[in-house]
């Protein structure tokens, strides 16, 4: 097992200790759980804060193994998340150990994400996002094991604190966005469970559905919320014209889909780019980013 350096960074800079001790016990883990479960390693996918590869299962069938810090809280919701949903909208959970961090997947092929589709048949991508979102959201069962989407709201008071003056992010957008924020959550017309990081990589073409979404964060709150991020991805580090010229015809597209006004799209619109740029600072990054760009040109068509 080679262990990348950005997985190892990221690992230590969010779970400290732990992190690193788990990272020294990842090969071992790896092994234990391969025999367990009676899978055939494959190929490691791309690596941010989990172990993920490919496996075949031992009646031959594929697969995708996630391991990650034991009882750190995210492997948790993705798993009650991706029960909840039951296959309908996105793959399935098959296995999983809360204990050792494992999470065994159903894996979607042939794999191709919508972002593919960007930009020339980007009205395309927009429908794909649509209809995986009908079929993932339904009412929120009394009691659901996932966090309120309310409870993001801190990130803009944290970021105000954290930052009395204007800087690269202005405090006026923080400002109206945090308040935003409220309105939207308190004014829901339903509380759904939400995939809570959809975007065009985490929706790929499959087999058993035409697209399927994966790696759910799991909140539970307004459907309105999973369409922000759709405005400013894919690739929110590029700043091209062409691929902002892209959000007022999303916007349309998504109300008309949806059956949403106009107005809460915009809004969710502007608070998903502003909120990625303050989680962003609060990572440590620059702000600056599409993600900014779609805020702004969002901002004068606020209600």
């Amino acid at each position: 097992m080679v262990i990348p350096a950005s997985l190892s960074r990221n690992v230590v800079e969010t779970w400290g200790e732990t992190g690193r001790r788990w990272l020294t016990e990842l090969p071992e883990l790896e092994s234990s759980v391969l025999r367990d479960w009676e899978l055939e390693p494959g190929t490691p996918f791309p690596l941010s804060f989990n172990w993920v590869t490919s496996v075949n299962r031992a009646d031959g069938s594929p697969a995708v193994l996630k391991l990650g810090v034991p009882h750190a809280g995210h492997l948790a919701k993705e798993a009650a998340t991706l029960e909840f949903f039951a296959g309908q909208g996105a793959v399935r959970l098959l296995a999983r150990d809360a204990d050792r961090g494992a999470l065994l997947l159903e894996r979607a092929n042939p794999g191709t994400p919508i972002s593919a589709l960007v930009p020339t048949r980007d009205e395309e991508a927009t429908t794909a996002f649509v209809d995986v979102l009908r079929r993932l959201h339904r009412t929120a069962p009394p009691g659901w094991p996932l966090p309120d989407l309310a409870a993001r709201s801190a990130s803009f008071s944290n970021h105000l604190r954290a930052h009395p003056d204007d800087g690269q992010l202005p405090r006026h957008l923080v400002e109206r966005a945090g308040r935003l924020f409220d309105e939207l959550c308190a004014t829901a017309p339903d509380r759904v469970i939400l995939h809570g990081d959809l975007h065009h990589d985490n929706i790929l073409r499959a087999d058993r559905e035409p697209w399927l979404a994966i790696d759910p964060h799991g909140v539970v709150g307004d459907p309105g919320y999973e369409i922000g991020a759709l405005l400013y991805n894919p690739d929110p580090g590029r700043r091209e014209d062409e691929l902002l010229a892209l959000v007022p015809r999303r916007i349309e597209q998504l109300a008309d889909e949806l059956e949403m006004p106009v107005d809460r799209v915009v809004a969710w619109g502007y608070v998903q780019g502003v909120l990625s740029e303050v989680w962003t600072a609060e990572g440590g990054g620059t702000p600056g980013s599409r993600a900014l760009d779609v805020a702004l040109q969002l901002l004068p068509r606020l209600p």
